[in-house]
């Protein structure tokens, strides 16, 4: 039956293909999941998992509401929704950081209230109330690189990888906010009621991980 399987939700994607084939490696393959097909499940009943691809940042919300059993979600997402999960294992892959950036050479003038462009106001609250520090949060869902060479907000706060684009257009990172890469969460209900299955599963990516440091 179904609901006897590791319910596993992947994020669509580049990276979500490459956690496929770490959970693949790991044994629980499912070839089909990589097939070009408007399938929306697909499962292996020898391997004991069925897979399902949904958008990055619905992932955790789909294993914490208990429709996956386990997942695999970016740190961001984490930090920022503050899913009730429970958080297993760092694949130490897609990794980047969350930054503040700015123009070259702009100075914080504390005495007034610093504007901040971010997809994660949740984060940025975070991070500037432990620095008792008065901003004015401006949400905004893409190009967040614009607002600042706009005159929009005084800095951003947002993921960066290579730092290229920062770079091309005269912006660079002045802080680290926290480092990000995939990790392995599981729903709270699922890992006391499939615990063995999910810790075979888990000691497996742990073996794959410390092998590809």
């Amino acid at each position: 039956m179904m609901s006897e399987m590791l319910q596993i939700a992947l994020p669509k994607g580049r990276l979500g293909e490459k956690v496929y084939k770490m959970f693949a490696e790991a044994g629980y393959e499912c070839p089909e999941a990589l097939e070009d097909t408007r399938k929306l499940i697909f499962e292996n009943k020898e391997a004991g998992v069925c897979y399902f691809w949904v958008k990055p940042s619905d992932v955790a919300i789909y294993v914490e509401r208990g429709a996956a059993d386990i997942g695999v979600a970016g740190k961001d997402i984490l930090m920022e929704s503050k899913p009730e999960v429970f958080e297993l294992l760092d694949l130490n892959m897609g990794k980047c950081r969350l930054a503040v950036a700015g123009k070259v050479g702009f100075y914080d003038r504390t005495e007034h209230t610093l504007r901040v462009a971010t997809k994660f106001p949740n984060i940025t609250m975070d991070y500037y109330g432990r620095r008792c520090r008065d901003i004015d949060i401006i949400k905004l869902n893409g190009s967040i690189e614009l607002a600042p060479i706009l005159g929009l907000s005084d800095v951003i706060l947002d993921i960066v990888e290579t730092g290229k684009t920062l770079k091309e257009n005269n912006l660079e990172p002045f802080e680290t906010v926290a480092e990000v890469s995939a990790r392995l969460v599981a729903n709270r209900s699922a890992y006391q009621f499939k615990y063995e299955a999910i810790s075979r599963l888990l000691e497996k990516m742990k073996a794959l991980v410390e092998a590809k440091k």
